[in-house]
């Protein structure tokens, strides 16, 4: 790679250029009347206006009239106008080298400019040395550069000299970081990091691989592996403390270097790079593999309460004859009773001549044992695989410390009674051990009989461990997913000013006064409007509200619009498709360089690695069906080219591109969105790259949740646990997508709504508009007395406690204001907060705030057939997009097979870029199809273009074998319309 390359062309052209658009050439070349008198005194025109060029130019880009250099029209029209003379003058400027020197001395003079000498060099290289701390990207560490040369009144020197300072500072930013970080290493943990990237007989392979190839399948010789990984990188003896000691930026860049170089790469790098790059990546490991050992503990315990329950409804099922024989003889009993009662005769002779007493008598221990085992305890079903999870219990439990606020927490206290007793080899656990169970059943379980049961009570500590864990009310340090509560959000000191940015009064007195007398005013109009008969396709019968569906609104007409303009669209290969969208949107170039942050030299490698995550071919395949890419070359664009953040930025690239399109706005103006779910099979039972939701079926599997603006561009895709509500996720797409897109109102269906998720996206100025399916079981909250609202009696549920939200104000406030500052993902908090044993009345308090904005709502949604349709159809737009999503992921049947949810991701992220990139040359050609048609007297309404949609495929060939090398050759201009197809008379 050439040493000038620090910047692309484009990035030159903008930091050395001079602007020829007329805002930017009013901004930094008016001349002020001092200028004016100083050159209009130059002999000539031709001086006044070449003297008057030396002085913009000096100013800004601050290189001053160079040797040969050509200088664009507007400039010298507009610096011409201001002196009132030609602008041809300036073709016989400075005919006298010398006239051009000695104005450009002067000129420098003026504005307290000097040239830059040697001695200079120092200065600039430590301006840049400071900005390529904290990145790579060249245009960031130039344009400070600039900035610190132009604060230092020093002429620029060429560019070519400016590129060369900006890659030395980086280089010598990147070797400072490096020295930095290994500085504090002593020879022994030097030594341990040098044999990292040696060859280990035993382990078949070097130390580093082994350590990167952690197992997914939640089982207990898979968390003992990951143990012993962990142990492995402890015993290097690796301070945390040293992340902090250079910059996080360049923390994270040597740790997802170290993450994906192989040993012969790393064994080529200089001895501090290497080392610092090992360091970066054995500490980020820690923290890794404390977490995935701690997500599989927590995995295999909730499994290990599941299938205890499954267990139970087998054995439930399993005696359904008995039952019905019991039930049976229990209907004749009680039939031979009545009868007995009823002719006053003697109870036990009926119920011998009609049952039988010996045959009751034999029934008495099988009715005994069947409501013993459906009144069974979870626990005691749980604790028959004991044998199972004492093969990793020990280990994890000493592996890690757990921590909790008090001193004097019983699950703390609990587990080390566990601890004792399993380096001692007891098994009687003491009389006296702490029973920190939520349960009351639990601790009358476990102490049955006097003396705790050994299996009960470790069940039990396990069960409880996990869920505090989950909650943040017992962490791990030096984990990342396991802190405690207060540690994701904001100090308490930064709160106020961070509240600034909320959307509601920070005064919760001001904040209640203003919902109490809105919420009475809205129930008093509903009451009347219901009672009235007045409320659109809604009516109260037998206490339940009725809401008659919504029928569709979609006009014959535009089915048929739709149509034609899906014929009009050329047919093209998604190869030839996505070089399009490369060329117009230059969206590939996002996919950075994880060292050097250049784009790849080949955008056809980035593509075809996007692809292949886009369709589920994977690397392998994808180069095999590939004409001019190598599997080398895919392999490693995938590994240093593909992570979450280039994809973000890629996608937020093309979403903004779609957005600025003029027929986009005829579908919305990117103030509304919805999302949804979309399931995927993992395959294997047994993979454990996914969970089994009855729901989809009996295969795991997982969701990728999807963020679709109301213009079809999907904004935001995760994938989450198929087993996880969707309702935690729904803000995490809203905040901080990266797009232009302000979003306002955004729709789910049922699943994505609960109270927790109406009182943040009202605290952080969304309106959440969810389909209310069951809306005869949500009842209204009040904040008046319920008697208040006679009307309304059915609809009612309890009083909100205003109490709570007044107690925990600025809890709420911290929270919603940590989330709106990026401190922490929302999805993270309301998962901790629905098990925060300390703070659970937090929880409360937030459910409470919610219910006052799901009542309005749901009001405003019952009022309003308007509110009703708009919520379909954008959730609509979101289904239509799952078909297209379907038809591209089609290799493997569309099972997702990959172990580790990096790579999940990137299949989610892969996927809904290439949807994005279809969405975008659909658009395009859409409206090219559309000014055809009215170009030839076809009529084209905006009504009727609302309904047509830019996610068909049809013209579009998804498989097949995949032509790189043609695909990249530059079509000349835009590809023609299918006219001969298209040929479809509109009537107006």
């Amino acid at each position: 790679m050439s040493r000038r390359e620090i910047l692309t062309e484009t990035e030159r052209k903008i930091l050395f250029g001079v602007p020829i658009d007329d805002a930017n050439i009013v901004r930094h070349y008016t001349l002020s009347p001092e200028d004016l008198a100083r050159l209009l005194t130059k002999r000539g025109a031709r001086n006044s206006l070449g003297a008057a060029v030396q002085l913009a130019l000096l100013r800004y880009p601050g290189f001053g009239l160079r040797s040969n250099e050509v200088v664009a029209d507007a400039l010298v029209a507009y610096l011409a106008g201001q002196l009132n003379v030609p602008p041809a003058a300036f073709r016989h400027y400075a005919v006298r080298v010398q006239t051009r020197q000695e104005h450009a001395l002067e000129t420098a003079g003026v504005l307290g400019l000097r040239q830059s000498a040697r001695g200079d060099l120092a200065f600039m290289l430590g301006q840049a040395t400071d900005a390529a701390a904290s990145t790579d990207k060249g245009a960031a560490i130039v344009t400070a550069l600039l900035n610190g040369i132009r604060g230092a009144k020093i002429v620029l020197p060429s560019p070519d000299m400016i590129e060369r300072i900006g890659l030395a500072g980086r280089a010598r930013a990147r070797k400072l970081a490096a020295d930095t970080l290994i500085a504090p290493l002593t020879d022994v943990q030097k030594a341990g990091l040098d044999a990292l990237l040696i060859n280990d007989p035993a382990l078949k392979r070097t130390p580093l691989a082994w350590l990167r190839d952690l197992p997914e399948a939640p089982g207990a010789s898979n968390i003992n592996e990951i143990i012993e990984r962990l142990i492995y990188v402890r015993d290097l003896k690796l301070d945390p403390t040293l992340a902090g000691k250079i910059h996080q930026h360049r923390f994270r860049q040597l740790t997802r270097e170290g993450a994906v170089a192989p040993a012969f790469l790393l064994s080529d790098y200089s001895l501090s790079r290497r080392r610092a790059t090992l360091t970066a990546q054995a500490i980020d490991l820690e923290t890794r593999l404390s977490d995935t050992a701690i997500e599989m503990f927590d995995k295999l315990i909730g499994s290990l309460f599941t299938k205890a329950n499954k267990r139970k409804e087998r054995r439930y099922q399993a005696t359904t004859r008995d039952v019905g024989r019991l039930m049976r003889l229990f209907d004749k009993t009680i039939g031979a009773l009545t009868a007995a009662r009823a002719n006053a005769t003697d109870p036990f002779v009926m119920i011998d001549g009609a049952v039988g007493w010996r045959r009751l008598m034999d029934a008495k221990p099988q009715v005994k044992a069947l409501a013993e085992m459906i009144d069974e305890d979870t626990l005691i079903t749980a604790s028959e695989k004991y044998g199972g999870y004492r093969k990793f219990v020990p280990a994890f439990l000493e592996t890690f410390e757990f921590k909790a606020a008090s001193p004097k927490n019983l699950v703390l206290a609990a587990i080390d009674v566990l601890r004792d007793l399993n380096r001692r080899g007891q098994r009687e656990v003491p009389a006296d051990a702490p029973m920190p169970f939520k349960s009351r059943n639990w601790r009358e379980l476990v102490a049955e009989g006097g003396k705790p049961d050994r299996r009960l009570y470790e069940t039990a500590v396990l069960a409880t461990l996990r869920d505090r864990l989950r909650s943040g009310d017992v962490w791990v340090e030096r984990t990342r997913n396991y802190q405690p509560f207060d540690a994701y959000l904001l100090p308490s000191d930064d709160v106020a000013a961070a509240a600034v940015a909320l959307s509601i009064p920070t005064n919760v007195d001001a904040y209640l006064a203003e919902r109490a007398k809105t919420l009475d005013s809205r129930l008093r109009r509903f009451e009347r409007h219901l009672t009235k008969g007045k409320l659109d396709g809604v009516e109260l019968r037998d206490g339940r509200l009725y809401v008659t569906p919504l029928t569709a609104v979609m006009p014959s007409e535009a089915d048929k619009l739709g149509q034609v303009l899906d014929d009009l669209q050329p047919k093209i290969r998604i190869t030839e498709l996505l070089n399009d969208v490369h060329r117009m949107t230059g969206f590939a170039s996002k996919f950075t360089d994880l060292r050097s942050g250049r784009p790849h030299k080949n955008s056809s490698a980035v593509l075809a690695a996007v692809l292949a995550d886009a369709t589920n071919l994977g690397v392998e395949k994808m180069a095999d069906a590939s004409h001019g890419l190598s599997y080398a070359q895919l392999a490693w664009t995938h590994s240093w080219h593909l992570s979450d953040d280039n994809y973000r930025a890629a996608l937020a690239t093309l979403i903004d591109a779609q957005h600025s399109l003029p027929l986009a706005a005829a579908w919305g103006d990117g103030t509304t969105s919805s999302s949804d779910g979309q399931y995927f099979s993992a395959g294997r039972r047994r993979s454990g790259h996914g969970s089994v939701n009855a729901k989809y079926g009996t295969d795991p599997g997982m969701l990728f949740y999807t963020h679709v603006s109301d213009q079809y561009g999907p904004f935001n895709a995760k994938v989450i646990s198929a087993t996880t509500g969707e309702a935690p996720h729904v803000l995490d797409g809203l905040m901080h997508h990266g797009t232009s897109l302000e979003i306002k109102e955004h729709y789910t269906d049922t699943g994505g709504a609960n109270d927790h998720v109406f009182a943040l996206c009202h605290l952080l100025g969304y309106r959440f508009a969810p389909r209310l399916r069951d809306i005869r079981d949500r009842r209204f909250g009040t904040m008046e007395p319920a008697n208040a609202y006679k009307g309304l009696d059915a609809l009612l549920g309890r009083p909100i406690r205003v109490d709570l939200i007044r107690e925990y104000w600025h809890d709420i406030i911290r929270l919603a204001a940590s989330i709106k500052a990026g401190t922490v993902a929302p999805s993270v908090m309301l998962k901790k907060l629905s098990g925060y044993q300390r703070q659970n009345r937090l929880d409360l308090a937030l459910q409470e705030f919610g219910r006052i904005e799901r009542t309005l709502f749901t009001m405003d949604w019952l009022e309003s057939p308007e509110l009703r349709r708009r919520c379909q159809a954008g959730l609509n737009k979101g289904e239509a997009r799952h078909f297209l999503a379907h038809a591209i992921f089609v290799h493997r049947q569309g099972r997702i097979t990959d172990r580790t949810f990096e790579n999940q991701s990137y299949r989610a992220s892969g996927l809904n870029l290439v949807i994005a990139a279809i969405v975008y040359w659909n658009t395009v050609y859409m409206g090219r199809a559309v000014a055809h048609l009215r170009s030839t007297g076809g009529t084209v309404p905006d009504n009727l273009l609302a309904h047509t949609s830019p996610l068909g495929w049809s013209h579009i060939s998804l498989t097949g074998d995949y032509l790189w090398d043609q695909a990249a050759t530059a079509v000349d201009g835009f590809r023609p319309l299918n006219i001969m197809r298209g040929r479809l008379k509109l009537v107006a």
